[in-house]
Order: C-alpha cells, then structure tokens, then sequence
C-alpha cells in the first residue's frame, strides 16, 4: 500500500520556483531571439530579392567570401566555429560563446546570400541564439549545469523562429547535441524558449511557407518496400553531403591555408560552377523547393544544390545547412517518385524530412517537424523515412561537435 503523498510540500515548492525561474529566463530570451530572429528572415528576404533583381552581384562573391573570412580572423577568434562551438557549450564545455558571433554570423549569411552562395538560415539563428543564451547566463550568473540548459534553449529558440516549428524546434534542441541521447533536464525550458521565440518573430509579420503533401497510396507490402528503398537512399545523400562538406574543408585548409584565400577561391570555382551549370542553385532556392513538390523541378536537380552548398559551405562562407538539405530531399524525392510510381509531392515531403534526419542525426525532431508542417495524415510514413534515414546516414553529422552517445551499429549488436 502507498502511505507516502505524491508531492511533499518542499518538492511541490522547488517545482513552483522552477517553473517561475525558467518560464521567466525563457520570456526575456525569447524575446531577444525572436526580434533577431525576425530582423534576420526579414533581411533575407530583403537581400535574396536584391540577388535576382541585380545578377551581377554574383560576380563579387569571391570578394565577399573573402570579407568575411578576414573579419572572423580578424575579430572573431572561437567565433569561427559556428554551430560547433554552440553545441560544444550546450555539452558542458567552459569555453565562451562571444556575444560577437551574433552581428558577425548575421553580416557573413547576409552577405553569402546577396552575393549569390548556396546556403541556409537555421545555422545563423542557432548561433544567434546561443551567443544572446550565454550573455544572459552570465549576467544573471546561471550556475554551470543551468548555462548547458539556457545554451539549449537558444538553439531551440533559435530553430522554433526561423522555421515556425515550436515542438520541432524544442527537440532538435535536446536531440543534436549527443547521437542517440537527449537531455530530458532540458524540455521544459526548451519548450519554453522555442514556443515564445516562434511567437515573438510571428508577432513582426513574419511568415513561412507551407507546401501541401498528398496523401499516401493505401498500404501495402510493395509500398513498404518502396519506402525502404526510399529512405535508405535519402540517408546515403544525408551521409554524402555531411562527408562533402568535412572533406572539401579538409581538402581547401591543407593547400590554402590562409582563410581569405581560401574562401575567394572558394567563390570562383562557384563562378566557374555557375558558368558551366547555370544559376539554378544560388541562395535559398525556395521556388525550387516549391518546385519538388509540383514535379516541376528536374530530375538531377538534388545533385545540383548538393555540389553547390557543399562548396559553399565548405570553403569558408556563412549560413545554415538545413535549407539546402530541404530542397535536396524534396527534389530527390520528386524524382524518385516517378521511378518508385508514387505521387510526387507524398515523397517529396518525406525526402524534405528524411533527408534532413540523415544529415543531422536527429529523427525524432525531424518527424515532430514533419507534422508540423505537414500535418499527422501520413504521420506512420513519415516516421519511418527518418527512422531509416537515420540509420542509414553513418555516426557523422553536418555538425561536427555533436557527440556520439550510442553509435547506430551497436543498436544491433548482442550483448
């Protein structure tokens, strides 16, 4: 027989205060992320119209992309790192995330983009808001265990604004930082802060764009297995592209070491890429990505943006990954879906999510964000392309600090 209460009074009270000291930490850094958040996407709107109205603008991206390296050597010291150096604090390391990284990661993403680089967005508003998460801490003096949870929360917030996805971003907050864990210590926080920052950057008029998913044929075992086959090939792209990118930066930092070299060169094999393919791969590509789900975009068009982005990113330019990998997966899907005869946009959809389940190791958010934006009709489907993607993608991410908590071939190992 239970003789003991479900909650003593000290432990409903340490609960009160708990729920009071973060709902109140995650208000005011919401708050931040989602106004800078909000600038952000607002500007890139802004610079991406600029792009396309004056296509010459590409002809200074090798210029650019040395601008900017020059003032991350310059001035931003560990700010280099990017994402890493986010993830590696939100782990429990004590080096400083600088509070720099923020007006510097927003001019060189900016800059990528007005000057034509293939690249994405959630990188520079995971930085954004994990430098503004660790000026907080430190000014309200969080203890050491409490600066891994805010850093959390900025990466959460950080992801919730840019893509409209609360719950999403809530779990990739707790699920990039360590393959196969995640910091339940965490969720309420995180939710906290992904949940606010979402509705502060809406409050600026900020909106995103919804691409409809049809429906799934009726199941059968031929379905299943086209989706298998589907899923293992969205995982391979993830793991090519996230090796792409390692090795390109592998490769560039071996003969040019100086990283303004390194980018300007880097932007004229782009110019050399766009010579010879055509500027169908520059910026965002979000027609593109309407495109895929229409079946109006062409059938190598996933090889495309991956060779582009990876040499973007790979050579020293600004900006997140996950976009691009959006566009990736939905455009493979598209074109796998007339080999697999299955409709266009149901596989679109699921490469849009696989593919970025497979790159960042993180399936659990990536199904959460899938319903999100698709809605809970093809909820069973969408689950197992992450599932399969993940498993399929090797232990390696686009993020290189992220921890191998569990490594995917010891799941299936006897003890």
């Amino acid at each position: 027989m239970v003789t003991k209460e479900f909650f003593s009074k000290n432990s409903f009270i340490a609960i009160a205060v708990y729920l009071f000291k973060w709902i109140s930490i995650a208000g005011v850094l919401s708050l931040l992320i989602g106004s800078v958040s909000a600038f952000f996407l607002i500007s890139l709107d802004w610079v991406t119209q600029l792009q396309t109205t004056y296509t010459w603008l590409l002809y200074l991206l090798p210029f650019g992309g040395a601008l900017i390296s020059f003032l991350y050597k310059k001035v931003g010291k560990n700010a280099i790192r990017g994402n890493n150096l986010v993830i590696e604090q939100a782990n429990g390391n004590e080096e400083n995330i600088p509070l720099r990284l923020v007006p510097l990661t927003l001019f060189g993403t900016l800059t990528t983009h007005l000057l034509g680089g293939s690249a994405g967005r959630e990188g520079t508003a995971v930085q954004m808001g994990g430098a503004l998460a660790e000026a907080i801490g430190k000014l309200i003096r969080l203890t050491k265990s409490d600066r891994k949870i805010i850093v959390i929360c900025g990466i959460s917030g950080g992801f919730s604004a840019v893509f409209g996805t609360p719950i999403a971003g809530t779990v990739f907050g707790l699920e990039v930082l360590a393959l196969g864990l995640i910091r339940h210590e965490a969720l309420l926080p995180s939710f906290f802060s992904a949940y606010f920052a979402n509705l502060v950057t809406k409050s600026y008029g900020v909106t995103h764009a919804v691409y409809e998913m049809e429906a799934a044929p009726d199941a059968s075992a031929t379905l299943l297995v086209k989706l298998i086959a589907a899923g293992i090939a969205f995982g391979l792209i993830g793991l090519i592209f996230s090796r792409s990118i390692v090795l390109i930066k592998k490769y560039y930092a071996k003969w040019m070491p100086n990283p303004t070299v390194r980018t300007f060169i880097g932007g004229c094999v782009i110019l050399i890429f766009v010579w010879v393919i055509g500027r169908a791969y520059l910026g965002l590509n979000l027609p593109l990505l309407a495109q895929a789900f229409t079946g109006d975009s062409g059938p190598y068009d996933f090889l495309g943006k991956l060779i582009f982005t990876v040499f973007t990113l790979g050579t020293g330019y600004q900006g997140g990954e996950v976009t691009p990998l959006f566009v990736i997966g939905a455009t493979l899907g598209s074109s796998l879906a007339v080999l697999l005869h299955l409709p266009i946009s149901f596989l679109a959809g699921l490469g849009f999510i696989g593919v970025f389940s497979g790159a960042t190791n993180t399936p659990i958010a990536c199904f959460i964000m899938g319903i999100e934006l698709f809605g809970s009709e093809n909820a069973v489907y969408l689950f197992l392309i992450c599932v399969i993607s993940y498993l399929c993608s090797g232990n390696s991410s686009i993020y290189a600090s992220q921890k191998v908590g569990i490594e995917k071939g010891s799941l299936f190992l006897e003890d």
